[in-house]
């Protein structure tokens, strides 16, 4: 079954179901997942915590009293992770899920179910429910998704020294002016780098023989985003350039881990770009079932503005150097 028919909302008349969701971590980086009755609606797997929202309620407020009465914990702050659409055969769904970090308490099981702090990079192993796999990929990715962008074999290794330095974990070498040689010298130096920085290194699609070399993932660029008709095989992640919702709804078709969407806001490389503003940002990114960066013009301190408007982080290359 591809990724359009299973997660987005199939029947415009059918009543859809919205739901709070926490994806709640500890000081140690730990997920918490809890075990969905077997009597209930896709029971028998593991879920983030949450649950319906009531009337007259908000998203936040449902969360909020939601993770009291089933972990009694108080939420003190909820930043706006994703939101996902999905037709299950029996029901329409729309989770709007958070990213908790900051509460009070001790989380424990006040309605009977199992609940396990487990580790990010861990979730994949678990059985979840379909809707919730976007929200997996989410809460494995950063905040922040650094562009190495075509310069001297020299310069790439200091600017690539400066991203990890700063604590970036995640990183795209766009290499599409060097040569094969050059691009294999680089990564044969630079993925040990990364790895030794806990940092993910991914290769754009359009640098001269991509398939070939040794990274944690490919970045496909819009152009060979549109021309795939399958997810690239035999890597941990995929990502994708997309300027357009046609674009989004492809990546999410083909199977993609997660996007970034640009431009946002002007850039001093190309000032006469058309740009989308954060208004149709939100729009463009609330119709796919996608974790997506917002890139264009941004720096490491608008990350609050752009998580608000719904994107996973902030992309960029002047914005990390």
């Amino acid at each position: 079954m591809d990724i359009d028919s299973r997660s987005t909302l199939q029947n415009a008349s059918q009543p859809v179901l919205q739901v709070a969701v926490g994806v709640i971590k500890n000081s140690s980086g730990q997920i918490l997942i809890s075990f969905r009755d077997t009597r209930l609606h896709q029971g028998g797997l593991w879920e983030f915590p949450g649950g319906k929202i009531e009337a007259m309620e908000t998203s936040e407020q449902a969360l909020i009293r939601e993770l009291k009465e089933e972990l009694d914990i108080t939420v003190s702050t909820a930043t706006p992770l994703i939101t996902i659409n999905h037709q299950y055969p029996d029901l329409a769904v729309r989770l709007h899920v958070f990213s908790v970090e900051n509460f009070m308490g001790e989380a424990k099981s006040e309605e009977g179910q199992a609940i396990k702090w487990v580790e990010v990079d861990d979730l994949p192993n678990y059985a979840f429910p379909a809707a919730n796999q976007p929200i997996i990929a989410a809460a494995r990715l950063p905040y922040f998704y650094a562009i190495l962008d075509d310069a001297k074999p020299q310069l790439l290794l200091n600017n690539l020294n400066l991203m990890l330095n700063k604590g970036i974990k995640l990183i795209q070498a766009r290499l599409k002016t060097l040569s094969a040689k050059q691009v294999e010298t680089f990564i044969e130096t630079a993925y040990p780098l990364c790895k030794r920085h806990n940092a993910m290194l991914l290769l754009n699609s359009a640098s001269t023989g991509v398939e070939s070399f040794n990274v944690d993932g490919i970045h496909l660029s819009s152009q060979h985003l549109l021309a795939a008709d399958k997810r690239p095989e035999h890597r941990q992640w995929i990502s994708a350039s997309c300027h357009t919702l046609a674009e989004l709804r492809h990546a999410q078709h083909i199977g993609v881990d997660f996007a970034v969407l640009a431009p946002v806001l002007p850039t001093p490389t190309h000032p006469d770009a058309k740009v989308l503003g954060w208004e149709h940002f939100n729009e463009l990114v609330a119709q796919v079932n996608l974790p997506v960066f917002a890139l264009g013009g941004l720096g490491q301190n608008e990350l609050e503005i752009a998580r608000n408007a719904g994107a996973q982080g902030i992309a960029g290359i002047r914005a990390f150097l």
